[in-house]
């Protein structure tokens, strides 16, 4: 049934005019996406179509504590709504007290709410240091805030703000608190993603254009951004691993989802994605679902240095810099230059 619904998904698209519908979010049933698995890795059950409901199933998370940054809509919220389900004691952060606060109070179990404005790299240290005086292990660490499609560029810090945002406030958010991770009996780092990496510019980060004053293009600007999430959680794994902690790191592409991330899209791709989105893109109970399966499942602590689709491992795409170690090695070295004076 699953197999016959994916099939009319693209058979919509094709009679719909996909060349319209794909660039709404990030690359959708491409051939080739998802399609190859890094060996020795476990596969699930799971697909595109389960849910984090599905995924977490049987999952006891009593006496866990989570992290989820970007809780008060979307794909945070659900994942924040589901692993406190779960039983797990839910972070959830919003830009203001306020978001944070009616987020956490609309769901079950137990929550607290932290203000956290990955723009403003103070409000990264001031709620460091409110998590830290909890005093206890994260258990798992999800970074799951975002924007996307910027239409005009703009600059925080003197950095191309998707740069910021995406990469550099989830960069500064771990390491001050990677010890509490690294505390946990097995503490995962979840890094949210996209297939939408294949958009960044041929040399993966351009180094020299962190402003994105030259040659400005909302998609290769998200697209940066994703590959550094990426890179980001690839170095953070070899890091651990080099010292011998049984914490993880992985990354993952949730799926194309009609959520908030859209809201600087154009106006005719908004109202598309209402009329026909169903055809192609994921429920917000589908797209939380690879997150929080990475987050929780059994099967993969010893999974470190990965990226994740639809809830299993997937091979990324060649020649798009995913797996290239040195260029992730000089993204920490450069992200580490750009945050030190917040990071102490």
């Amino acid at each position: 049934m699953k197999r016959e619904s994916h099939i009319d998904r693209r058979r919509f698209l094709q009679a719909a005019g996909a060349a319209a519908t794909l660039p709404l979010l990030s690359s959708c049933d491409q051939p080739g996406s998802g399609t190859n698995r890094p060996p020795g890795i476990p596969l699930s059950a799971f697909d595109g179509d389960s849910t984090a409901l599905e995924v977490t199933e049987g999952v006891d998370l009593s006496g866990k504590t989570v992290l989820v940054t970007g809780a008060t809509s979307g794909l945070g919220l659900e994942t924040m709504r589901v692993l406190a389900l779960r039983g797990a004691h839910v972070i959830g952060t919003g830009r203001t007290l306020e978001k944070a606060k009616a987020a956490c109070g609309s769901v079950s179990g137990r929550t607290t709410p932290v203000a956290l404005e990955l723009e403003r790299w103070e409000t990264v240290v001031s709620a460091t240091e409110l998590i830290r005086t909890l005093g206890m292990p994260i258990d798992m660490l999800i970074c799951n805030a975002g924007i996307m499609a910027m239409p005009t560029p703009e600059q925080v810090y003197g950095i191309e703000k998707h740069f910021v945002v995406n990469h550099l406030g989830h960069f500064l958010l771990v390491n001050r608190l990677l010890e509490q991770v690294k505390a946990a009996s097995q503490g995962r780092v979840v890094v949210v993603s996209s297939l939408g990496y294949q958009w960044a510019p041929p040399a993966g980060i351009e180094f020299d254009n962190l402003d994105g004053r030259r040659g400005y293009e909302p998609n290769k600007m998200y697209g940066q951004s994703k590959l550094a999430n990426a890179l980001f959680s690839l170095e953070l794994a070899r890091q651990l691993r080099e010292a011998g902690s049984s914490a993880t790191s992985n990354s993952v592409h949730p799926g194309i989802i009609n959520t908030n991330l859209g809201r600087h899209f154009d106006a005719w791709k908004r109202v598309l994605s209402k009329l026909i989105g169903w055809t192609f893109m994921k429920s917000v109970e589908a797209g939380a679902a690879t997150s929080c399966y990475v987050a929780t499942a059994p099967a993969l602590a010893g999974v470190s240095g990965h990226y994740f689709e639809d809830c299993n491992p997937v091979v990324p795409q060649p020649g798009k810099h995913m797996d290239d170690l040195a260029l992730a090695a000089r993204l920490w070295q450069k992200s580490t230059e750009l945050v030190g004076e917040y990071l102490a």
